[in-house]
């Protein structure tokens, strides 16, 4: 039986974050924890959108709980802000679904001089959970889920010397695939490392397959290329699933009482590329340990947030 955002239980007095929640796999993200009767706070960058993303959520939804907060994963100041705000007002943290991104953007660089794709992608979210921990280990059954994807297969291997692409040639798609594999290197060492704190946190991955969002548009719109856009709305078209479906891996991951720590959701179907939710593997080197050990202390490094010893 497929598993659908119905099958949510209850999550009535639970508090979520969904960071990307205005457009895309968070919005449905955000609409489905609603649904089911969490309150969620929109960590977006762009108020105004997620000011319409809530309008259309509350349409959708009569009585939705629905805070926005403002968050900028490209800036590590707003991250702290963000956590340090977050956690005066609330008193648990029961789903932090670490969903927003960027992908296969021209060679730009964050606040913080990180390369944009893996500072977004990895090194603000790594900050965002470290941040949040202590809020996560003192709510009973908490659980944190990174939003990765297929193109964690598409990069030879993560440069660890070279991060940001200052010495290194870039090219774009390798750079989300460094920065998707990233995200699963940090979900499997924060499980273990939970798990050896004897923690009650659980951390799982989901991605959602090849589904249709403006993700795919942020590159050729900053790239001004036609052709990009052309090229990105024929495959989305022609091969992709809605977003309410690409949201259902992050649902199942946050809610589904079967998940463990260091689970990998993804679709059933052909190719993991659409389909309803399921365990799905991934490749050996997002699970090495050695790597994932080294690119955790880079990661503490970079960011200078500390996690567990």
């Amino acid at each position: 039986m497929n598993w659908t955002a119905a099958d949510i239980p209850s999550l009535k007095g639970k508090v979520a974050i969904v960071t990307g929640a205005n457009s895309g796999l968070g919005l449905h993200t955000t609409e489905g924890l609603a649904r089911a009767g969490a309150k969620v706070v929109m960590a977006c960058r762009d108020a105004a959108k997620a000011a319409k993303a809530v309008t259309r959520i509350k349409q959708d939804v009569p009585g939705a709980q629905i805070e926005v907060m403002t968050l900028d994963l490209a800036d590590l100041a707003s991250v702290r802000k963000f956590a340090a705000e977050f956690s005066a007002k609330y008193s648990r943290l029961d789903l932090l679904c670490n969903n927003a991104g960027v992908m296969a953007v021209p060679f730009m660089k964050t606040k913080d001089g990180f390369e944009m794709q893996v500072g977004t992608n990895h090194f603000g979210h790594f900050a965002l959970t470290g941040l949040l921990l202590d809020k996560l280990k003192s709510t009973p059954g908490s659980r944190i889920v990174n939003v990765a994807s297929m193109a964690h297969r598409w990069t030879k291997a993560m440069n660890l010397d070279d991060p940001n692409f200052e010495h290194s040639k870039y090219w774009k798609w390798d750079a989300y695939g460094k920065s998707k594999l990233a995200n699963l290197l940090f979900t499997f060492e924060l499980n273990r490392k939970l798990q050896q704190a004897k923690l009650a946190v659980t951390a799982a991955a989901a991605h959602p397959g090849f589904s249709d969002t403006n993700l795919q548009y942020v590159g050729p719109a900053l790239e001004n290329s036609r052709l990009g856009k052309v090229a990105m709305k024929l495959g989305n078209g022609l091969l992709a699933q809605p977003a309410e479906m690409g949201a259902l891996p992050t649902l199942y991951a946050a809610t589904a009482p079967d998940v463990t720590g260091g689970d990998y959701i993804g679709p059933n179907g052909f190719n993991q590329m659409r389909g309803y939710p399921t365990k799905v593997g991934c490749r050996r080197m997002a699970r090495d340990e050695q790597l994932a050990a080294r690119w955790w202390a880079l990661s503490e490094q970079l960011t200078g947030v500390k996690y567990l010893s």
